[in-house]
C-alpha cells in the first residue's frame, strides 16, 4: 500500500510518473492548464504544507486514497516527483519548492475573490459621497478618524450637489448620497440617519432677540437660504420657508451653510437649519439659536445607495460607520441639550 507516509523508505527504484500531457512545449502548456483545476492546486498546497498524505487528507476533509491519486496525477502533470519519501517525512523536490513559493501568489487572489467580508486595512478605493455641506460638517469629523484607523487606503470625496444623484448612484459615478427622500425608488435602498427639528440662527446681539418672538416678528426678518437645484425627490433643508408668508421678501441665496452663517453674523438675516447643524456652527460663531415661532416639519437625514453596492462588504461596513457617526452626533446633541436645560434651572 502506497500511502506516502513517513516510514523511512526511499524512492529508489520507484517508477517515474507517467506524463499526463505530451507534445511540443506550447501544446503541453495548453494541455497542462486544461488538465489542472483549483482542487488540484489545493491538494498540492496541503501536501507541501503537511508533507504527509494522511495529514493533508485530514486538512482538506478528503480520503487518503483520493489524495494519493491526486498526487499521482500532479506528478504526471508537472513531470516531477514533487514529494518523495525521506527519513522523517516526505521531502519536496526543488521544483516543488519553487511551486510552494508560487502557490500563495496564485491562490491568494482567488481566495480574495471569494472573501465576502470587510478586512481592516485592505480596502483600497476612492469613495464618492453626494451630501450637502451641512451634512459633511456633521458626519465627516467623526467618520474620518475611523477611516484613517480601519480603512487608511480609502479616499473620501464629497460632492455637495445632489441633482441627478439617483442616476449617478446607478451608474457608479457616486457610491452614496445623504439627503432627504421619503421613499427609495425601486432598485435603491435608504437608511434613516437621524431626525432633527429645525431651528433659527441669528447673531447673538440681534434686535429681534430683545422683542417678543412671534410669527410676525419671524416673518418680518430677511431670511438666508441655501441655493439648491436638487431634484430626484431629494428635499431642501429650507423647504418649509415657502409655506410661510414672509411679506414678499425674497430670501438671500447663499452657496453653503458656512457662508450663510458668516453672513448672518454681520447682518440681521435669520437662517433656518437643522438644530444640530445650528448647534455645530454656534459653537464657533457668536450666534444665537431659537426655535421657530411656528411648527415646522421635522428634518430627516437619509443615507441612500443603489442595489449594485448593497451586498458589497466594504460598502456595507462604510454605511454602518456613517450611521454610527450620525448616532454619535445624536448622543452628543442630547447631552448638550440636557446640559443647557440644567443650566437654565
Amino acid at each position: 500500500m502506497d500511502d506516502f507516509a513517513c516510514n523511512g523508505n526511499t524512492a529508489k527504484g520507484r517508477r517515474r510518473p507517467h506524463l499526463v500531457v505530451e507534445g511540443p512545449p506550447a501544446v503541453r502548456r495548453r494541455q497542462m492548464l486544461a488538465s489542472i483545476d483549483l482542487n488540484m492546486l489545493l491538494v498540492l498546497e496541503a501536501l507541501l504544507e503537511h508533507r504527509n498524505v494522511t495529514h493533508a487528507a485530514g486538512h482538506l476533509g478528503l480520503s487518503q486514497p483520493s489524495i494519493s491519486r491526486a498526487l499521482t496525477r500532479l506528478r504526471g502533470i508537472f513531470n516531477d516527483d514533487l514529494l518523495v519519501r525521506g527519513s522523517g517525512c516526505m521531502v519536496p523536490t526543488p521544483y516543488a519548492e519553487r511551486l510552494a513559493q508560487m502557490l500563495p501568489t496564485v491562490l491568494g487572489p482567488i481566495r480574495g475573490m471569494l472573501n465576502r467580508s470587510f478586512v481592516q486595512g485592505e480596502w483600497r478605493s476612492t469613495t464618492t459621497m453626494a451630501m450637502p455641506d451641512h451634512q459633511a460638517l456633521l458626519l465627516l469629523p467623526p467618520l474620518l478618524p475611523v477611516l484613517r484607523e480601519r480603512a487608511p487606503n480609502v479616499d473620501i470625496v464629497t460632492d455637495s450637489l445632489l441633482a441627478g444623484a439617483l442616476r449617478w448612484l446607478e451608474q457608479g459615478d457616486i457610491d452614496l448620497a445623504v439627503g432627504q427622500i421619503g421613499e427609495a425608488p425601486q432598485g435603491y435602498f435608504r437608511r434613516s440617519l437621524y431626525t432633527d427639528r429645525l431651528a433659527c440662527l441669528l447673531r447673538s446681539d440681534h434686535p429681534a432677540l430683545a422683542q417678543e418672538w412671534t410669527i410676525d416678528a419671524f416673518a418680518s426678518l430677511r431670511h438666508a437660504a441655501i441655493a439648491s437645484d436638487t431634484k430626484d425627490g431629494f428635499g431642501q433643508v429650507y423647504d418649509e420657508l415657502v409655506k410661510l408668508d414672509l411679506q414678499g421678501r425674497d430670501p438671500v441665496l447663499v452657496s453653503n451653510v458656512l457662508a450663510a452663517a458668516l453672513a448672518i453674523v454681520a447682518t440681521d438675516l435669520v437662517l433656518v437649519a437643522p438644530h444640530r447643524v445650528a448647534a455645530k456652527i454656534a459653537a464657533f460663531l457668536p450666534l444665537a439659536i431659537v426655535d421657530p415661532p411656528v411648527e415646522l416639519t421635522s428634518y430627516e437625514a437619509v443615507l441612500i445607495w443603489h442595489e449594485r453596492c448593497h451586498r458589497d462588504p466594504d460598502h456595507r461596513w462604510l454605511r454602518q460607520e456613517i450611521a454610527a457617526a450620525a448616532a454619535g452626533q445624536s448622543r452628543q446633541q442630547a447631552r448638550g441639550e440636557s446640559t443647557d436645560a440644567s443650566s437654565r434651572q
